[in-house]
């Protein structure tokens, strides 16, 4: 029995093996055919395409941390530009100031009706203003009118003296002729000497970064001197008739608003507003060399015997300044109008203190413009060149055209020099030719801003 179930288990052992054998035969035999191979390249193909892609999105990971990053400072400067931008814009402010600062007015020559022109201002330092360095250049003045506006909370003292002269001929022919270049008449021969000394102290003080008032009360001395033979009594001997005033001025009030914010190469545009009163001397109040009347009087001089320090009439001006920046010069230019308003139930003083009654006096408007050019010669000190114009309407009396008025042209060339003492001071000299007949023949005006 033993003996036979010997046989059986070493035939199923056999088998066992045989069966094995040929499973590893069929197996080493599967792995090493064509379709293994292939799905083994497959693999490879995959594991290195997951590399790659393990390997971008490391880079990618980079990428976002490096973009966090870049973002966090962009953010960061764009906080800085901001916070830049805001100085800047302060300092843009002051900029102006300083820029329009190197612009303060001098006056122009001394007419009896004094016209308010817009004019860039003398170099006076505004306010507290920033470190030397970077100054933009001061030029002298030459106009009536700042265009510069001080800072708030601050004011200037302007003390101002001008002196004016001017002379004028005057022939007339009265009578008739019989034949050409034989009169039969008189001829009334006139020269008149004009001397205007003005004593000024303007006050300006910065209501707003923008906005400057101004008040400017002057003291006139006048002195007339005309050379004539009086009409009519056929006489050789020249006469010589004097007169002279002295008493306070006009006052004007003024304001003046920055439009915008200027700067290097870019200009600068201030708009002006100005008012004159007739707190001077009016000149209907004066007496005049005339018995009873004056109009178609054939006695006296018909001359006042006390000259006017007023206009007589209230006046507003309107006018728009522009400056250009440079360097090292500073372009400036500026267009007004003034308009005189008409008084009614006017009166003139004659001798023995009648009144001859007028009526409606209205003097015509005036449109001016001027223009020049500043240039800095060092640190202290500048030079400017400039021109004046304005034109003066014809007066009416009782709404008609006064016979004999026209127009009036009156130019005036301008050469100004400016020396800053100190940071607060500045004095500033301009001189004036008139190139028109019925302009001043020449004005010298000093002025010492001062700032506080």
């Amino acid at each position: 029995m033993a003996h036979l179930k010997f046989p059986a288990v070493s035939a199923v052992a056999c088998a066992v093996v045989l069966l094995l054998g040929s499973t590893v035969q069929a197996q080493s035999s599967t792995r090493s055919g064509p379709q293994w191979q292939a799905m083994q390249a497959r693999l490879e193909a995959l594991s290195q395409e997951l590399a790659e892609q393990r390997r971008l999105l490391a880079d990618l990971e980079s990428f976002r941390q490096q973009y966090f990053e870049q973002r966090g400072l962009l953010q960061s400067l764009e906080r800085q530009v901001a916070q830049q931008q805001v100085a800047l814009d302060e300092l843009r402010g002051t900029a102006s100031w300083n820029v329009l600062a190197s612009q303060r007015g001098t006056g122009t020559a001394g007419e009896p009706l004094r016209l308010a022109q817009a004019q860039p201002n003398a170099p006076v330092p505004v306010g507290q203003s920033p470190a030397t360095e970077g100054r933009p250049p001061e030029v002298a003045p030459l106009f009536e009118q700042p265009g510069v506006l001080t800072q708030p909370g601050h004011y200037v003292l302007e003390p101002s003296l001008q002196y004016g002269y001017s002379s004028s001929n005057r022939v007339a022919l009265v009578g008739y002729t019989i034949i050409p270049a034989l009169l039969i008449g008189l001829i009334d021969v006139r020269e008149v000497k004009r001397n205007t000394v003005t004593a000024a102290l303007s006050a300006r003080v910065g209501v707003s970064r923008r906005l400057e008032l101004e008040l400017r009360a002057p003291y006139v001395y006048r002195s007339d001197a005309t050379v004539s033979r009086e009409i009519f009594e056929g006489s050789a001997t020249e006469s010589v008739f004097s007169a002279n005033g002295m008493h306070m001025g006009d006052l004007e009030l003024g304001a003046r608003y920055q439009l915008n914010d200027g700067g290097i190469d870019k200009p600068f545009y201030v708009g002006t507003l100005r008012l004159k009163t007739r707190t001077g001397t009016d000149p209907f109040d004066v007496v005049t060399d005339c018995q009873t009347r004056c109009v178609g009087n054939t006695t006296g001089t018909g001359l006042p015997l006390d000259l006017p320090t007023g206009s007589g009439f209230y006046s507003l001006q309107a006018g728009l300044t522009m400056l250009y920046p440079s360097d090292p010069a500073v372009f400036f230019g500026s267009v007004t109008y003034l308009h005189n308003f008409a008084r009614d139930n006017v009166s003139r003083t004659v001798l023995n203190g009648e009144k001859e009654f007028l009526g409606t006096i209205s003097p015509g408007p005036i449109i001016g413009f001027n223009f020049g050019m500043g240039l800095a010669l060092n640190e202290k000190s500048s030079f400017s060149l400039g021109y004046d114009h304005s034109s003066v309407g014809r007066t009416r009396h009782n709404g008609e055209v006064v016979p004999g008025s026209v127009r009036t042209q009156l130019g005036t060339l301008l050469l100004g020099y400016s020396y800053r003492l100190s940071k607060t001071t500045s004095l500033s000299v301009a001189v004036g030719a008139g190139l028109t007949t019925d302009t001043p023949d020449v004005s010298l005006t000093v002025r010492l801003p001062m700032t506080f």
